[in-house]
């Protein structure tokens, strides 16, 4: 059992996080349920996966179940969506990272599926087609509604264990996250454990100088994560750049030109970031200048000289040496969303100059979010951060202090596991509990 310091709202904060994981229970040859996340980056014209960093991550789980029977259940992206597809591509990218045999089936819960369930061998991994292609699995609703759907019922009569290692997915309240740890006894598996484990010692007691990095397309996920870190006194710096660094830019001076750049729906939110400002104005740095095309050309501007239309694609090289040298200095690290649209040529130096820099800080480095995580695996970069979180909402989410419904699904079947005394222990089998 693992217990991991839960950085919760004022009330829970108290508590931890008490689950099982792969290290209490005994997988050889049971049929075992394993949760993922594998929503990887697809390119919708010909379903290629082009980032396989999420794919990789459960490497450890699936090394860990090679004599059970495994039936994988992952989603990939959400209705309407370009990328919303079949897991086909996905089963055919796990089999380069396991030793098992590796399946595939068109169907999730129907009678394909659960004949194919039932023939899985020990060594074997089946993998179900796109859990979301069941409307059920779109539900996001509280565990006593979710353990009446048809996924849950049938799942429930073909499983022996569920693992959860869907990690990235914790914040969402679904069948298969939430509701079937209440009808099965269900652990952990290593991913989501190495996760918790990682971004809890951010809020437990992190070295400092702490500094966070905070960028992407989105503000409004940016700003409790921001108001959670620094009322609790978890963090030295919050360096920003993408959307949010614009967004408190206006904040700071409402009559900066930032014309294109900034969304149209950020007045809702404006208010909480000048409080951020009045409570921790000192500890807050955004851009100091920003980078525009122009005729076909990168062209940094300084504050006192923004066009008055188009957006800023990136901060500026004064930013960039500006936060490189904050980050030198800084023994905890943790960044989360892009500075800049680094998809187009030359916009990209923002984000990977401060990459490069948390590469090289020796400290305790934490990165996440799909298209920072995506741009250090192009870059060769991955190793070089003590933790690459394969969330994105579920690791803001945890910064922000805000449960996590799939976690919180496994505290209550290890206390319902311990109450009725299953005996699926190592160590009750070995008779030494």
């Amino acid at each position: 059992m693992v217990a991991v310091s839960r950085p919760m709202s004022k009330e829970s904060s108290s508590k931890n996080y008490d689950f099982l994981t792969l290290d209490d229970v005994k997988t050889s040859g049971k049929r075992i349920f394993l949760r993922v996340d594998i929503n990887v980056p697809i390119d919708p014209s010909t379903d290629e996966i082009l980032d396989d960093t999420r794919i990789r991550a459960i490497s450890d789980t699936l090394k860990e179940l090679e004599d059970a029977r495994v039936i994988l259940g992952s989603h990939q992206s959400r209705p309407g969506k370009d990328d919303f597809t079949s897991l086909e591509p996905h089963a055919q990218r796990i089999a380069r990272y396991c030793s098992q045999d590796v399946s595939f089936v068109d169907d999730v819960m129907g009678p394909l599926a659960r004949q194919r369930i039932l023939r899985v061998k020990p060594g074997e991994i089946l993998v179900l087609d796109n859990l979301r292609f069941c409307s059920e699995e779109n539900l996001d609703d509280k565990p006593e509604k979710l353990v009446k759907t048809h996924l849950v019922k049938r799942f429930a009569k073909l499983f022996d264990l569920n693992v959860n290692d869907a990690f990235a997915t914790a914040h969402r309240s679904q069948p298969s996250l939430v509701g079937l740890p209440e009808v099965l006894p269900s652990v952990a598996g290593r991913l989501t454990e190495r996760e918790l484990k990682a971004v809890s010692m951010l809020l437990v007691n992190p070295a400092r100088p702490c500094v966070y990095v905070l960028g992407g397309s989105k503000f409004e996920d940016k700003i409790p994560v921001m108001e959670h870190i620094l009322a609790k006194g978890k963090a030295d710096k919050v360096l920003l750049g993408g959307v949010p660094g614009k967004v408190f830019l206006r904040a700071m001076n409402p009559d900066i030109p930032l014309g294109d750049s900034l969304p149209p729906d950020i007045e809702k939110e404006m208010d909480r970031a000048r409080s951020i400002l009045k409570n921790y104005g000192d500890q807050i740095q955004a851009p100091i200048d920003l980078a525009y095309a122009m005729k076909g050309k990168r062209i940094d501007c300084s504050l006192n000289s923004l066009p008055n239309d188009g957006a800023a694609l990136d901060v500026g090289m004064r930013t960039v040496e500006k936060y490189a040298k904050l980050i030198e200095g800084a023994a905890t690290v943790v960044a989360n969303g892009p500075l800049g649209v680094f998809e187009r040529d030359g916009f990209d130096l923002g984000t990977r100059t401060v990459l490069e820099s948390i590469a090289k800080n020796n400290g305790y480095t934490v990165i996440g979010g799909g298209h920072l995580i995506g741009l250090a695996s192009m870059e060769g970069m991955e190793t070089k951060f003590k933790h690459v979180s394969t969330a994105g909402g579920a690791m803001l989410s945890l910064l922000a202090g805000q449960r996590l419904p799939g976690v919180d699904a496994l505290v209550r079947a290890a206390a319902r596991m311990r109450a009725e005394g299953l005996q699926i222990t190592k160590h009750t089998s070995q008779g030494n509990q």
